[in-house]
């Protein structure tokens, strides 16, 4: 699977931006596709998953109420649309795909169950 994220950009606070993962060589109806955000001198961090299969999410509490994480069956392709966006969510953004044996938030939050990655695409946000 290949996978190609974009539509990262500039934006002020408090707007919006949608980013897009998509999936290429393999279709995505049998992963479950997580985003994952690198800020300036942080660690990889979990911020939404999907379960292709069932389409059910979960969320970073510093995301859940701002950030959705919609799909595309037929454009083979998940999206990450960010609302409300913070100074802190400035990030360069990853999506990833992988068959973790559980969908817990434990397992789903650990980026060595996604086998797949994209390059990343940066969200800068500013105040």
């Amino acid at each position: 699977v290949q996978l190609q994220a974009s539509g990262g950009g500039l934006v002020q606070a408090g707007g919006s931006l949608s980013l897009s993962c998509a999936a290429s060589g393999r279709t995505l109806s049998s992963y479950t596709v997580g985003w994952f955000r690198q800020g300036p001198g942080k660690e990889r961090d979990f911020v939404a998953v999907i379960s292709w299969s069932s389409g059910i999410t979960d969320y970073a509490d510093s995301v859940k109420g701002r950030f959705t994480i919609p799909r595309d069956n037929a454009k083979n392709t998940v999206y990450l649309r960010m609302n409300s966006l913070k100074p802190e969510d400035t990030a360069v953004y990853y999506c990833a795909a992988g068959r973790p044996g559980m969908f817990t938030r434990a397992t789903l939050s650990n980026s060595r169950q996604y086998d797949y990655w994209g390059q990343g695409t940066l969200v800068t946000v500013s105040s």
